[in-house]
């Protein structure tokens, strides 16, 4: 074998490396790919199982106006906020009063709730049934002591606030009530510059 034969070769051998090497990254990215896009859908497989779960439990305690504990065995305790709405939070005129009505609609109660996601802390939204007892969100509304949720709120929980509002029921006696969220980012703020 000459020089020129010789530097043919490592040339040969040099580009049959160079593609099987590509060729392995390329099946490692694919690998990777694969194996990133699996992971998504069951993150998503995982919200979708959970949204349309039902939790069957005894509301062992009512937190607020809008958020209860339900204890569905010894080990297994849920916090679960209503679905659609939020009453004042503690320390807002009218807090007590829609815990008290939760409380008189709930506590003690065996339910079945339907699960329809999770908030920006990680409890679960949901819908509550009670045989025999009102829907407390709708009761709750109907009352005046919740407002419906700014993000797709329920045609039906509108026009329920909306008959509250037009009659100056609960928080809608006052002339401008602050809704809880904004209350909530009231608060954090005045303990952050306290901070």
């Amino acid at each position: 074998m000459n020089g020129r034969q010789a530097y043919d070769t490592r040339c040969r051998a040099f580009i049959f490396n160079l593609c099987r090497i590509k060729r392995e990254r390329r099946q490692e990215m694919k690998t990777k790919i694969l194996l990133l896009l699996t992971a998504l859908s069951l993150g998503f497989v995982a919200k979708a199982e959970l949204t349309g779960e039902e939790i069957k439990g005894k509301v062992t305690a009512v937190i607020d106006g809008n958020t209860i504990e339900i204890t569905v065995s010894e080990k297994e305790k849920y916090i679960v906020l209503l679905h659609g709405i939020d009453s004042p939070d503690p320390g807002q005129k009218f807090a007590e009063e829609a815990r008290l009505l939760v409380e008189k609609l709930l506590l003690n109660k065996n339910v079945t709730i339907s699960i329809q996601g999770k908030d920006k802390t990680g409890n679960r939204l949901g819908d509550i049934r009670v045989e025999g007892v009102p829907d407390p969100k709708r009761e709750l509304i109907r009352q005046g002591l919740a407002w419906t949720t700014d993000v797709d709120p329920n045609g039906e929980l509108e026009s329920l606030k909306e008959h509250a509002r037009s009659q100056g029921l609960g928080l809608w006696s006052e002339e401008n009530p602050m809704p809880p969220w904004m209350y909530r980012r009231q608060q954090s703020m005045m303990r952050a510059k306290s901070s």
